[in-house]
């Protein structure tokens, strides 16, 4: 047996993936689109508008082989770009297809909307990124939201504290006056998020403006940079929920157990439904105290499991 057929494919795989492109009747081709994940038995998140496509999904290796073929078939996304894992299994309880009108939501009232085929900041490649992030007078800006920056970002990142990418107009406008003549890098987890807030921010009058040409992702499997100077896990929309980037000397943990401190990379979310927040708290601690935010939250859990008095 040669070498090429000693390497087996894995039993799954998971793709990350988007286009901007115009989509002229994005209800027609959500439903072509279904028929399509369902025959290859797909699951995963995909979000369908006129300006384009964004998904993720997972499924056999045979399947998402055909789904790539599928996609680099159709004229819309015959040049659009797969960011593939290897996995055990599928990383997505169920498919779920969606038409909206952004594919993802800047949500700038319309002629006011970025066209990324039309403003982006420079795109750099990982190789580019990690060079221009060591330059003088250069500020990182993480577009991802807060949960997402604390489980994993890069070092000496600005990670703005908003939980929606729709915040994001408003934070620069409260902080315009500190990234006045910086050289300005963007990046998210996949590329997308980035496309519009590079533009965005280029559209509010800054010059310098980058970002990370695939994300995250792609700055993890880049064979030269590997990762280097991610700080953490990369926060994911599936069952995963963080995965490894930094294949470095400079990779570490950057999350810490909110009861004892100890260093835990790893998410859960508070047992109490109506709060449902995803918290760090280590092993021995959810053994101590369950996997709660606090004792106001294990209390209410409490309460709400207590039998109804007679």
């Amino acid at each position: 047996m040669n070498a090429a057929t000693s390497i087996e494919a894995p039993p799954y795989q998971v793709l990350l993936y988007y286009r901007y492109v115009p989509i002229a009747d994005p209800e027609a081709y959500m439903k072509e689109h279904r028929a399509l994940c369902e025959s290859l038995e797909l699951k995963g998140r995909i979000i369908v508008g006129e300006e384009g496509i964004n998904g993720t999904v997972s499924g056999t290796y045979e399947s998402t082989q055909k789904y790539i073929q599928a996609m680099h078939d159709d004229p819309h996304t015959s040049d659009m770009e797969f960011k593939i894992d290897p996995a055990e299994d599928h990383t997505f309880p169920k498919l779920s297809i969606k038409v909206r009108s952004e594919i993802v939501t800047l949500g700038l009232p319309g002629e006011s909307d970025i066209d990324p085929n039309q403003l982006s900041g420079e795109r750099l490649s990982p190789r580019e990124f990690y060079e221009k992030m060591q330059e003088e007078d250069v500020v990182i800006i993480d577009g991802r939201n807060d949960y997402e920056a604390d489980l994993g970002h890069f070092k000496n990142a600005i990670c703005p504290p908003i939980s929606s990418f729709r915040e994001f107009p408003d934070w620069l406008r409260d902080n315009a006056q500190d990234l006045q003549g910086k050289k300005i890098l963007t990046y998210c987890t996949g590329g997308i998020r980035c496309e519009k807030l590079s533009g965005y921010i280029r559209k509010e009058g800054f010059e310098d403006v980058y970002q990370l040409e695939g994300g995250i992702v792609k700055y993890g499997k880049d064979p030269e940079v590997q990762g280097r100077d991610f700080e953490g896990l990369c926060y994911v929309f599936d069952q995963r929920v963080g995965v490894e980037v930094n294949h470095t000397d400079t990779k570490k943990v950057i999350s810490h157990c909110r009861y004892c401190g100890t260093e835990e990379p790893h998410y859960g979310n508070c047992k109490w439904p109506s709060c449902n927040e995803q918290i760090f708290v280590c092993p021995s601690c959810r053994e101590e105290n369950g996997l709660y935010c606090g004792p106001e939250c294990r209390a209410e859990a409490e309460k709400d499991a207590a039998p109804e008095a007679e």
